[in-house]
């Protein structure tokens, strides 16, 4: 009898310890306002939470988005943009949400990095030709997977000639800073095509509720940092800059604010730094990751390519089909609750 009472009091002890131990979970808020928390600048300066490790697992799940929207600046490197003044809107977007400070393009020049960042394959593609590559790219792509999947896209490019152009430079539009033209998906269907737009049509679909699941934003050239802004012959690097984050601050701000944007999931980044970092490749670059459903101040110490933000993106909108490079690439949900 004796044994059996301790018996009973140590299976008491051992389910007063469970009850106690397991407790509620505690969920803290992102902080960020929908729309990505701040729009009214600030400089990152190395606060928040830093973290690291994101890998193969990232230590948390990643939310449903209902839009992923990605827009490309060009050009310049992590040292010249965090921190500068030329861009307050961006870094308050970085303070307020998610910044990868290991973050590095994939090649030098342009093209191959629009690749990566929609076929998992950049190099491989454009071979020694580079922005000059004029083939067509028949391999699995963010077309092929977001179509197989039931979901929606659309390339917004500024100063696109018209809906489904698929040509050569015009103006301030490079063909080489839309990779969908590219796509035999898209250049043998007229359905497809007409997936490539204006950017003004982007303000339309926010209006009429038609944002499509994936949206590939595309600045001209004037006002994404790659040349000077309109007006000047010769500029400096930060006036560049200064120009593209305008630009972000006018053109981005609304969507941020919108309702579609509460459950949804913005990436700025570069594509690539000057020619004379080559790092990793394309060398160190900015990324931000923006988003309601992300943890606020967090800056990722882990080494990310282009190819992780493209299976972000995929994964994120629950496409299975993650094209290249971007099936085995290091997650992101490191940034995410």
């Amino acid at each position: 009898m004796k044994v059996f009472g301790i018996l009973i009091s140590l299976i008491a002890a051992v389910v007063l310890q469970c009850g106690c131990g397991g407790g509620s979970t505690t969920t803290s808020s992102s902080g960020s306002t929908p729309g990505g928390g701040t729009t009214s600048g600030g400089t990152t300066s190395g606060g928040g939470t830093t973290g690291g490790g994101g890998g193969s697992t990232g230590g948390s799940l990643l939310p449903a988005f209902t839009h992923a929207f990605i827009v490309l600046e060009e050009n310049h490197s992590y040292s010249n943009v965090i921190g500068s003044s030329s861009m307050p809107y961006l870094n308050g977007l970085a303070s307020a949400n998610g910044l990868a400070t290991q973050y590095y393009a994939d090649a030098h020049p342009s093209l191959p990095n629009y690749f990566m960042l929609t076929v998992g394959a950049g190099t491989s593609i454009t071979g020694s030709e580079g922005d000059s590559y004029s083939g067509v790219v028949t391999q699995d792509n963010v077309v092929q997977a977001i179509t197989a999947a039931g979901k929606t896209w659309k390339c917004y490019a500024e100063s696109l000639p018209s809906v489904g152009y698929l040509g050569t430079d015009s103006g301030a539009y490079v063909q080489h800073h839309n990779p969908f033209v590219y796509f035999s998906d898209v250049q043998s269907s007229s359905t497809q095509a007409s997936n490539v737009v204006p950017f003004t049509q982007l303000a339309t679909d926010m209006a009429n509720n038609s944002l499509p699941d994936y949206a590939f934003i595309v600045p001209n050239v004037n006002d994404d940092a790659h040349n000077c802004p309109v007006g000047m012959a010769t500029c400096t690097s930060d006036q560049m800059l200064a120009t593209a984050d305008q630009w972000l601050s006018t053109n981005i701000s609304p969507l941020l604010a919108s309702l579609a944007f509460q459950n949804s999931l913005l990436i700025v980044v570069f594509d690539e730094a000057e020619d004379t970092d080559t790092e990793n490749g394309g060398g160190h670059v900015p990324a931000v990751i923006v988003s309601p459903l992300a943890k606020a101040g967090y800056q990722s110490t882990t080494l990310y390519q282009h190819e992780s933000t493209l299976r972000l993106m995929m994964e994120g909108l629950g496409v299975t089909d993650l094209p290249g490079a971007a099936a085995t690439a290091p997650e992101m949900t490191e940034f995410f609750h």
